[in-house]
C-alpha cells in the first residue's frame, strides 16, 4: 500500500476540490454507485486512506446549518432493515483519520452520517429509531463500505446544505456548501497525510 496515496472522492467533481497531490474519484450518486465506483479505484490505485467528502442535509434541531461542516463518526445505511442479520447496516470512521481531523479541527461537529438513496430516508419511522438521523447524505455508507473490505482507512465529511425537512429546494444553500466542502479538502488531506506518516514512523520505529 502506498502510504503517500490518498484518495478523494465524492459524488460529483462540483464536490471535489482540484487535485494537489492527491487522487480523486467523482463516484455517482446514491450508495451502489458509489460503492461499485470506490472499489474499483482501490484495486486500481491501493490508496492508504480515502476522504469521502460531499454537501449534506441536516435534520431541524440538529444544530448544523449551512454551510457546517461535519465530520462522520460512522456510516449507517438506512435503506437497509435495521434488524436485518443479512447484511451491515454501520461502518465506523477509521479511528486513526477521526482523530487526527479531530485534532486539527476540534470545533467541528462529530455526527452519525445516514446514507439513503432517497431524501428523507433518515427519519426514525425510516430507520426504525425513536430519534432520526442528524446528517442525511447518499453515498457515505457505500464509500465506507468498499474502504472497509479492502482494508483501507476511511473518512466521510460532509458540509451542510439545506435542512432535510425543506421541500422547497431553491431555498437549498447548495452552493455555499460546495465552496465549503472544497475550501477545506486541501486542509483535510494535509491532515490525513500528516496522521499516516507519523503512523508510518511509529511502525518502523
Amino acid at each position: 500500500m502506498n502510504t503517500s496515496t490518498i484518495l478523494v472522492v465524492a459524488a460529483t467533481a462540483r464536490e471535489l476540490a482540484p487535485a494537489n497531490g492527491w487522487l480523486t474519484l467523482p463516484c455517482g450518486v446514491g450508495p451502489v454507485e458509489a460503492a461499485a465506483s470506490t472499489a474499483a479505484a482501490i484495486a486500481a490505485h491501493r490508496p492508504s486512506a480515502i476522504l469521502h467528502v460531499g454537501i449534506a442535509g441536516a435534520r431541524r434541531g440538529s444544530k448544523l446549518t449551512p454551510p457546517a461542516i461535519v465530520f462522520g463518526q460512522e456510516a449507517r445505511y438506512c435503506d437497509l432493515n435495521p434488524d436485518s442479520a443479512w447484511a451491515p447496516s454501520t461502518v465506523p470512521a477509521s479511528p486513526m483519520l477521526l482523530a487526527a481531523l479531530q485534532s486539527a479541527f476540534p470545533a467541528i461537529a462529530v455526527r452519525a452520517i445516514g446514507t439513503t438513496a432517497r431524501v428523507g430516508g433518515t427519519s426514525a419511522r425510516s430507520v426504525g429509531t425513536e430519534a432520526g438521523i442528524d446528517v442525511e447524505a447518499m453515498e457515505g455508507f457505500g464509500v465506507l463500505r468498499a474502504a472497509q473490505l479492502a482494508g483501507v482507512p476511511a473518512i466521510e465529511v460532509r458540509a451542510i446544505s439545506n435542512d432535510i425537512d425543506e421541500a422547497d429546494r431553491a431555498r437549498w444553500q447548495c452552493d455555499e456548501a460546495f465552496a465549503a466542502i472544497t475550501a477545506i479538502t486541501p486542509m483535510l488531506v494535509d491532515a490525513i497525510r500528516e496522521s499516516l506518516q507519523h503512523s508510518s514512523r511509529e511502525r518502523h520505529a
